[in-house]
């Protein structure tokens, strides 16, 4: 049911659908924030200065601070929650586990989606690639020091992993 001055968004996130009622004002942060309880979701500038709020819509990582949700209506969005699978962490999350790269965390959600679109997008990334790919992404605490290792790491990872194969019968395939 329709409630006055309200209305209808359509949306995936992370893998699942949802029909919401909206405010026609009502930002796209504050829907997942508030309305689906995606709290990865940081509020920080309102300005899209920061890069707390970046999700991932339809691919593309973009502010949510500054996108309506009606803006969103039959998009698909990416929250850092969206790369968890079967309850372990995508070896991007690791990497910025295991080389530091976390501090007080509050940047950290829009760090890996703005890293994880880098990776699907940019087959070998090199270090300015990578530093482009988080300029839009304030950090406070790092320095940015192990942010850039940790997707290095993450680049190296990947490259090792491609490099694998093992044959099945005739046809090799990815380990």
């Amino acid at each position: 049911m329709k409630t006055t001055g309200y209305v209808n968004v359509s949306l995936n996130v992370n893998g699942r659908s949802y029909e919401v009622e909206a405010e026609p004002r009502t930002l796209l942060i504050d829907l997942l924030r508030n309305t689906l309880k995606i709290k990865s979701v940081r509020r920080g500038c309102e300005e899209g200065e920061c890069g707390a709020c970046t999700v991932l819509l339809n691919g593309k990582p973009i502010y949510s601070c500054l996108t309506l949700a009606v803006q969103v209506d039959g998009a698909e969005i990416l929250t850092v929650e969206g790369l968890i699978k079967d309850e372990k962490m995508h070896s991007l999350m690791q990497a910025f586990i295991e080389n530091y790269a976390v501090q007080c965390g509050y940047c950290t959600p829009g760090m890996i989606l703005a890293a994880y679109y880098l990776l699907n997008t940019v087959e070998n990334p090199t270090e300015e690639d990578i530093r482009r790919s988080v300029s839009g992404n304030l950090c406070r605490c790092t320095g940015y020091v192990n942010i850039i290792k940790a997707i290095k790491d993450t680049v190296r990872r990947k490259k090792r992993e491609n490099q694998i194969k093992v044959t099945k019968g005739d046809a090799p395939y990815k380990v």
